[in-house]
């Protein structure tokens, strides 16, 4: 039955995506990929848009996954999958274990998680920029995207000239607006 195919498949990446969407992008590449519901260049650009829109990110692919295979009953079912563990974490958390973060062994294995968390974000950041740039097998020639690389390229050089300029980082806001902005007009001519 796919809505509880769906249900297991997203309660998989809910209890394992320790540390935020940013570090669930691989395990949603894999359960979704491995089970051929949609290919991999239609993921990458539906990362990209669950990024830019309201909501959080690991429950964007699970409803759009959840409602193209199964409909709105898909769709909740995947919803419900990817969000249960962290809801009942919360519930436990906050209702049992109060002093429980506070405890230094927590506190120290909770920061040695997040060089590997850091790890993995990098890593899906570099897979969706090779893989968006990059076209064509490895074993032949590789076909690279160049508008796509200007772009990357100007907006590197507007996050680092904000940095050091104004000495604070560039909105997130503004960047997906001027990311926009340059894709439409470079990719128009």
């Amino acid at each position: 039955m796919i809505y509880l195919e769906l249900f297991l498949a997203f309660l998989k990446i809910g209890c394992f995506a320790f540390g935020g969407a940013y570090g669930a992008i691989p395990l949603i590449q894999e359960v979704v990929l491995s089970h051929s519901w949609i290919d991999p260049e239609t993921l990458i650009y539906f990362i990209a848009v669950s990024e830019s829109t309201p909501g959080p990110i690991m429950v964007n692919p699970a409803t759009y996954v959840g409602s193209q295979q199964g409909g709105v009953f898909g769709a909740v079912a995947a919803t419900v999958g990817v969000v249960l563990p962290s809801f009942i974490i919360i519930l436990l958390v906050t209702a049992v274990f109060k002093g429980f973060l506070k405890n230094k062994n927590i506190q120290a294995t909770l920061k040695g998680i997040k060089p590997a968390l850091v790890g993995i974000i990098i890593a899906t950041g570099v897979f969706m920029i090779s893989d968006n740039l990059m076209r064509g097998p490895l074993v032949s020639r590789i076909v690279i995207d160049w508008r796509g690389a200007i772009i990357l390229g100007l907006l590197t050089l507007a996050i680092v000239m904000q940095k050091k300029i104004f000495k604070k980082s560039l909105s997130p806001i503004l960047l997906i607006v001027i990311s926009a902005c340059m894709g439409m007009m470079v990719y128009s001519i």
